[in-house]
This record gives structure tokens, sequence and C-alpha cells, in this order.
């Protein structure tokens, strides 16, 4: 039994970055989202040299032009434009993939921010508790009480939108997910028996909360990262279109939206592609907090890393 279980100990310890890239090949669909995600940020990282055109330069010649269509553009030379234009003449590609840019900024850095300060938070009101818990779920408890997205719509219409409003604001806003997430799973392991066996070699509480207990939350932590995302480029394309977001004439998957829906009937392609683009990034990022979740379970990886 002692063999079977050091047997055990030793193939967890031996999975490796190539284990999850079988486990993720026999998922397809997630394997595809992973894909798609990819590609976006590339698109989105390097838009300044994959992208064909400028996205802010009008063409007279060529506004409205269905996908697939040619025209000359301002400097003479005939233009292909793969997703057709928009009112102005700009590309509807070069558009998407500079917001792209937008997009995964807003997402990306504010959860990064967000979920620095809410585990920190956390780790501090769950291993200590007493008045600084108390502060801090008070806190988190009457930032909860209202709704994000109106706090964040009364904020920008104060201080204007733009992309580092949003980005502090929805930092703001979405901490108090990660505080409570991290608090519940400090308070569980805080009388464990691996924490008291720090603290009995004279481990210090910042060694023992972040080299023993931070470790063993970062599965859930990453899962509610991924979500966040997803759920922080929805409020951007949201704030955007609302027109609190991005102003014209930057490229924004919700700018593009709002625009493009004064022209619903005869340039269907000027609402449908970033619509597109929002749901599908939406729904890979969906996709992968659902694998990855299931991957980093101790109790459900073993059948997918078999």
């Amino acid at each position: 039994m002692a063999a079977e279980i050091a047997t055990s100990e030793e193939r967890q310890a031996r999975v490796t970055g190539g284990d999850l890239l079988r486990a993720l090949g026999r998922e397809p669909v997630v394997l595809l989202a992973v894909v798609f995600l990819v590609a976006l940020a590339i698109a989105a990282g390097f838009a300044s040299w994959l992208a064909p055109y400028d996205p802010l330069m009008p063409n007279i010649f060529a506004g409205r032009l269905p996908p697939f269509s040619e025209a000359k553009g301002m400097t003479g030379a005939v233009q292909f434009h793969v997703l057709g234009t928009d009112a102005l003449g700009r590309d509807m590609l070069t558009r998407l993939m500079f917001g792209a840019q937008a997009s995964v900024a807003v997402g990306v850095v504010a959860v990064a921010i967000s979920g620095t300060i809410g585990t920190v938070l956390g780790l501090v009101a769950g291993y200590y508790g007493g008045r600084a818990e108390t502060l801090i779920m008070r806190t988190v408890d009457g930032v909860m009480a209202v709704p994000s997205l109106l706090i964040a719509l009364f904020v920008l219409s104060l201080v204007g939108g733009g992309l580092v409003n949003m980005v502090l604001i929805f930092a703001f806003v979405r901490w108090v997910v990660y505080a409570r997430l991290a608090r519940g799973i400090t308070l569980s392991y805080r009388q464990s028996s691996f924490v008291e066996a720090a603290r009995s070699i004279g481990a210090t509480d910042g060694r023992i909360i972040f080299r023993h207990i931070l470790p063993n939350m970062l599965s859930p932590l990453l899962v509610l990262g991924t979500l966040e995302i997803a759920l922080l480029i929805l409020a951007e394309a949201g704030l955007s279109f609302l027109g609190f977001g991005l102003q014209p004439p930057e490229p924004s998957w919700g700018l593009m939206i709002a625009r493009g829906r004064e022209y619903l009937r005869e340039a269907w392609w000027m609402i449908t592609f970033p619509g597109l683009a929002i749901f599908l990034t939406t729904l890979s990022l969906n996709l992968l907090a659902n694998w990855l979740r299931t991957i980093t379970d101790p109790v459900q990886r073993w059948r997918w890393l078999i």
C-alpha cells in the first residue's frame, strides 16, 4: 500500500507541460479555443506589424464595402478588404486587430491588478482574522452591494472614458471577488497540519502565507482570473458601446458595434464581425477556464493525464 502511495506521489511530481499538452489534445473543442486565444493574442500584440492598413485613416472611395472587396486607396493603390470596410472606408480586419488590443489590455491588466490586491487582502483577512478581517470583509460587502457595472458607469461619467480609466475602475470594483475567494481558502488552511508544522519550525507569518498557503489556492485563482478576463472584455465592449469607454476614433469592438448598428440593413458586416469577435473570445475563455478547473483538481485531473 505504501509503495502504491509513493508511486502515486512520484507520478504526481512528474506531471509536466507535455502531459498537459497531451491532455489538451484529447479535448478538441478546448484545443480550438486555446488556438483561437493564442491567435488573438498574436494579432493584438503585433497588430502594428500584421494589420494591412491604418486603423484610423478613412477612405472616401471605400465606404461600406462588403467583404472580399477591392477599392482604390487615398494614395491611388488598390486595397483588398477581406472583411469589408466601415462607413468611413476603414478596413474592418485592421480595426478588429487593433480593437483586440484594447479588449485584451483591459481584461489582462485589470485582472492582474485586481487579482493581486484582492488575493493579498484575502490572505491577510483569513490568516490574521480580528479587526483586519472585519475591516476588509465589510469593505468587500460594501463594494459588492452595488453592481460593478453601475459603479463603472458612474465613475466614467465623471472622469471620462479611456483605456487607463477603465483598467483602474475595473481593478477597483473586481478585487473583491478575489478577496472573498482567498479569505475562504485561507480559513480552511489556517489550522491545517502543514501550516502548524511550518509554525513549529519557526517559519514567519509571511513565509507561511506566501510559501505554503498561497500555492494551494493558485488553481481556483487561475480559473477565476480566466473567467474575469472574459467578463471584463464584455464589460469594456458594453461601456464603449454606450459611449463611456474608449472614444472615437480609437478602434474598439464595442464602438464598432455601436457605429455598425446604424447601417445594419445595408452593411451587416459592420456589426457581425466585431460581435463574433466578442462572442468567440468570451466563449473560448470560458471553455479554457472549465478545462483548467478540471485539470488542476487533484481528484479529477488524473483521468485526463493517464
